[in-house]
């Protein structure tokens, strides 16, 4: 759990692979408290706070291209200054290291400093923007 995961490719999962137990998740997640390890250890997950809608839209496409070239694509749900990413390898219905690694380079995206990222906290969301 050094910074060479950051250089690694995810790879899609061939099968026969197992994911990550419960504790080698967490192991991971010491490192990355400001996402939620969530359904058994099985996934990960973050919401990221923006200014607005273009920030939030801006944020989202950079995740689709990172996830173009790496081949792992997240569920993202997003709206008016948030953008919620979740990710889990799901061809082992769980995670790999190589989900920590993409996690690091989807939170390493060029970020506006007006950004604040908040982990996985449901707030209501103002529907009238």
């Amino acid at each position: 759990m050094t910074t060479e995961l950051v250089q690694e490719t995810c790879t899609p999962c061939r099968g026969g692979i197992p994911p990550l137990t419960a504790a080698e998740a967490a192991r991971y997640h010491v490192e990355a408290p400001d996402w939620a390890l969530l359904n058994d250890s099985r996934q990960i997950e973050r919401t990221f706070w923006f200014a607005n809608f273009r920030e939030a839209l801006t944020f989202v496409q950079r995740v689709g291209d990172l996830a173009e070239s790496e081949h792992h694509h997240p569920d993202i749900a997003f709206g008016w200054g948030r953008a919620t990413v979740s990710l889990q390898t799901k061809k082992i219905k769980g995670l790999h290291k190589t989900t920590s690694s993409w996690r690091r380079r989807l939170t390493s995206l060029p970020c506006n400093p007006a950004h604040k990222h908040v982990s996985s906290v449901r707030v209501p969301v103002d529907r009238e923007h």
